[in-house]
C-alpha cells in the first residue's frame, strides 16, 4: 500500500454490453455474396416491404440514422449486383440490413483511460474543470476500439461523469483525404520503397498536397507505362505504396453527435484487432492546441505505436509514425516542443523508458535511455503512463512497473524542465497498487493508466482495473513531488 494519502473516488466505468453500434458484414468470396442477392432479389415486393418492416421495428430504438446506415452498406456493395437491376428503395434496405450487424463495443471491458482539459470549458462552476476522456473499449474477439466520454472535476477534485447515451456510432471515412507530398515521399522513402518506380509515380502528383483518388490515377498510370495493367496489387511496390496511404487516414462525426455517441474502429490492417491504450495530450505550439494521441496498433501478432490528431474530436486524422525509434508500446508526446522540437517518451525495449527528440512530429529517430526499472515492485519493466505533465517543479511523468507475479503498479518520475533527459526524481515505492476488487478482472492484478492531469493542486488519476473497469483517485500534487528522491 502506498505511503501518500491517494485519495480513492467512488465513481467506476464498469462495461456496458447494451451499448451496441452497427458493424460492416462481410463475406470471404464473391459467390457468398451472390447467395444472398439471388435469395433477397427473387423476393415478391410486398415479403421485402414486410420483412424491412420487421427490421426497421426490430432495431430502429437501437440505432440512430438506421434507415440512412442500411442504405449506405448497400451502396457498398452495389456495385456487386447484376447490371441494370432495377430495386425499390424497399429492397436496397432490406439488401443493406443482411450485410450489417450489432457489436457490443465495450462487452468485455471498459479501461485504461486518458484524461485532458474539455476544449469547451463553457458554463463550467468556479474552481471546477470539465474533462474529456479516452477509453479503451472491449469487445467480442477481444477487439479494441477508442470511445470517449465527458465529466466535472469539482473544486476539491471529485469527481462525476456524465452519463453515456444509449447509441453508439462509427465514423464516416473520409474517402478523399488530404496528403502532404514532400511528407509522404519522405514515408515512401523511410519503407524502402523509393527508386526509379517510385520516383515516376510521385512525379506524377503535382502541387503541394494530392488526394487518395489523385493517388490511385498516378498509380494505375504508372503501372500502364510499365506494362503491368491498371491493378494495384500486380506490383509489390505500387502495393506497398498504396497500403502505406490507407494508413494514413481522415475520419468524421456528425457535428451533432454526442461526444460519448462517438466510437472509432480499426480501418487498415495493422489495426484488426484493435486500437489500444490512447494517450491524449493537449499540444500547445503558438497559441494553437491540436490534440495529439498516440496508440498501439494491433493485429493479433504486431504492434505498432501511431498518432491521430484532432482539434475538436470530431474530424480525426489517423497517421503513421516512422523511423527506427518506432517500435514497442508506450509512445507519449510531451505537450509542448522542447528547445524547438517535438519530444516523446517511448520504450523500445519493452523494459525502460527513453527519450526522443525530433523536428516532425511523424519521424522519430534516436533515442536516449531515461529511466529503468530500479525497485523490486517494477523488476520485469517500467514504461510511462501517459504524457508529462508540466509543473513548477518539472515534468511529472506517471509510470507503471511490473513486479513478482506480474502485478502492475503505478509509479512516478519527475524530469527537468529544460533538459528532460535529466531525472530530478523518482517514487521508490508505488504510487497506487491493485488493492480488494481492484485485482479481479480479464487480467487479474493490473493497475493502469494512459494519462492524468493537474486540477487545483491535486493530481487527478483516472486508471483501469485489471483490463476490465475505470476508477478514479487523486493525490495532493505538493505530496507526492515531496516524496520523490
Amino acid at each position: 500500500m502506498s505511503a501518500l494519502n491517494v485519495r480513492r473516488d467512488e465513481v467506476r466505468l464498469a462495461p456496458d454490453p447494451t451499448r451496441v453500434v452497427l458493424r460492416p458484414l462481410g463475406f470471404g468470396s464473391d459467390a457468398e455474396y451472390e447467395k444472398v442477392f439471388r435469395r433477397v432479389l427473387a423476393l415478391p415486393e410486398a415479403e421485402v416491404q414486410r420483412v424491412l418492416d420487421g427490421v426497421l421495428a426490430d432495431f430502429s430504438s437501437r440505432h440512430r440514422w438506421l434507415v440512412k446506415r442500411l442504405l449506405a452498406r448497400f451502396h457498398h456493395l452495389e456495385h456487386r449486383l447484376p447490371a441494370g437491376a432495377d430495386l425499390s428503395e424497399a429492397r436496397k434496405l432490406l439488401l443493406g440490413s443482411y450485410f450489417m450487424y450489432e457489436y457490443s463495443a465495450e462487452s468485455a471491458a471498459l479501461f485504461n483511460p486518458s484524461i485532458i482539459p474539455h476544449p469547451d470549458q463553457n458554463g463550467v462552476a468556479k474552481g471546477g474543470l470539465r474533462f474529456l476522456l479516452s477509453l479503451r473499449s472491449t469487445g467480442e474477439g477481444h477487439i479494441s476500439s477508442i470511445s470517449f466520454r465527458s465529466g466535472l472535476l469539482d473544486a476539491q477534485g471529485r469527481v462525476s461523469v456524465d452519463p453515456a447515451s444509449r447509441f453508439l456510432t462509427d465514423p464516416e471515412l473520409v474517402e478523399n483525404s488530404t496528403y502532404h507530398k514532400a511528407l509522404f515521399v519522405r514515408k515512401v522513402a523511410e519503407m524502402g520503397l523509393a527508386g526509379d518506380w517510385a520516383a515516376r509515380l510521385l512525379g506524377r502528383l503535382k502541387g503541394e498536397f494530392f488526394t487518395l483518388a489523385e493517388l490511385k490515377h498516378s498509380l494505375q498510370e504508372t503501372l500502364w507505362e510499365a506494362g503491368l495493367g491498371r491493378h494495384i496489387g500486380a506490383d509489390a511496390t505500387a502495393m506497398g505504396v498504396w497500403l502505406l496511404a490507407q494508413s494514413n487516414y481522415d475520419i468524421r462525426f456528425p457535428p451533432d453527435q454526442e461526444l460519448s455517441e462517438r466510437i472509432i474502429f480499426p480501418v487498415t490492417p495493422i489495426q484488426s484487432n484493435g486500437l489500444e491504450d490512447v494517450r491524449l495530450t493537449a499540444f500547445k505550439d503558438g497559441g494553437k492546441t491540436v490534440y495529439y494521441a498516440t496508440y498501439t496498433a494491433y493485429d493479433g501478432r504486431n504492434v505498432l505505436p501511431q498518432l491521430f490528431e484532432t482539434e475538436d474530436f470530431g474530424h480525426f486524422k489517423f497517421a503513421t509514425l516512422n523511423g527506427p525509434g518506432v517500435r514497442n508500446k508506450g509512445m507519449a508526446l510531451f505537450p509542448r516542443k522542447i528547445g524547438g522540437r517535438y519530444a516523446m517518451l517511448s520504450r523500445q525495449d519493452g523494459e525502460n523508458v527513453y527519450l526522443m527528440f525530433s523536428d516532425n512530429v511523424h519521424f522519430w529517430d534516436e533515442s536516449k535511455l531515461v529511466v529503468s526499472p530500479a525497485a523490486p515492485w517494477e523488476f520485469l519493466k517500467t514504461g510511462n503512463c501517459g504524457s508529462p505533465i508540466e509543473t513548477e517543479a518539472g515534468w511529472l511523468v506517471l509510470s507503471h512497473g511490473v513486479g513478482p507475479l506480474r502485478k502492475y503498479s503505478l509509479g512516478a518520475f519527475l524530469l527537468d524542465r529544460d533538459d528532460p533527459s535529466k531525472v530530478l526524481g523518482r517514487l521508490r515505492e508505488p504510487l497506487m497498487t491493485p488493492e480488494g476488487d481492484e485485482r479481479e478482472g480479464y487480467v487479474p492484478n493490473v493497475l493502469y493508466t494512459c494519462g492524468a492531469l493537474v486540477h487545483n493542486g491535486r493530481l487527478v488519476v483516472p486508471y483501469g482495473l485489471s483490463d476490465h473497469q475505470t476508477g478514479f483517485a487523486s493525490v495532493a500534487l505538493s505530496e507526492l513531488l515531496a516524496a520523490m528522491s
